[in-house]
């Protein structure tokens, strides 16, 4: 890679991530090629040049947050075992990012998902198509784990992912609006009790 392409990456790069900070205190919505030119220190077709309009920004910043979700969350819980020791990885990795990132900046899938709930169009269906990818990535732990065996045969693998889910969301409000210390400890305490309770059905 030459000077002037990693260079023009490395821009590319800081106006994504400017935009994600728009998005996280203000809401995808508020994502404008002005905001983020004023928070790169660029022009408004500076930031057109290299990114493309206000809808391909907020599109790259949906993209570039699940990336960074399943790179901290999921592709390291790869290295356990299949079964219950990677899916205690995904949720406990989950539970640490929540607590050390989204505690502080919030959620995109989940601000995003009432930002767009009531909406149609392309941006609302890359978000959907983001979080179900993920529903569906757990979900295929979860079936993993019944298939070795670590949860009985006649766990239902969706009402799981379900329950998992909304630990993760009942976590985020804890953390990031009550700002109660005690969250991820009393997230962990329920995972344990949650896995406990399909393995002693």
């Amino acid at each position: 890679m030459d000077a002037k392409t990693q260079k023009a990456e490395l821009t590319r790069a800081a106006i994504i991530g400017a935009a994600l900070d728009v998005a996280a205190a203000d809401g995808l919505e508020s994502i404008t090629l002005q905001a983020v030119a004023d928070r790169v220190g660029l022009s408004k077709s500076g930031v057109f040049s290299r990114a493309g309009s206000r809808e391909a920004l907020q599109k790259a910043v949906i993209e570039e947050y699940g990336r960074s979700f399943l790179a901290q969350v999921f592709v390291p819980a790869m290295q356990q075992p299949k079964g219950l020791p990677r899916l205690n990885e995904i949720v406990r990795r989950w539970i640490a990012r929540t607590r050390d990132v989204e505690a502080f900046t919030g959620c995109i899938y989940i601000a995003g998902a009432f930002e767009l709930d009531d909406r149609s169009g392309e941006l609302r269906d890359l978000l959907h198509t983001e979080i179900t990818r993920w529903r569906a990535a757990l979900r295929r732990t979860v079936l993993q784990a019944i298939e070795a065996g670590h949860l009985p045969a006649g766990t239902p693998a969706d009402q799981l992912v379900a329950e998992i889910y909304s630990m993760l969301m009942g976590l985020l409000h804890d953390v990031r609006f009550l700002r109660d210390p005690q969250a991820p400890h009393r997230t962990e305490a329920s995972w344990a009790r949650l896995v406990k309770s399909y393995q002693t059905a």
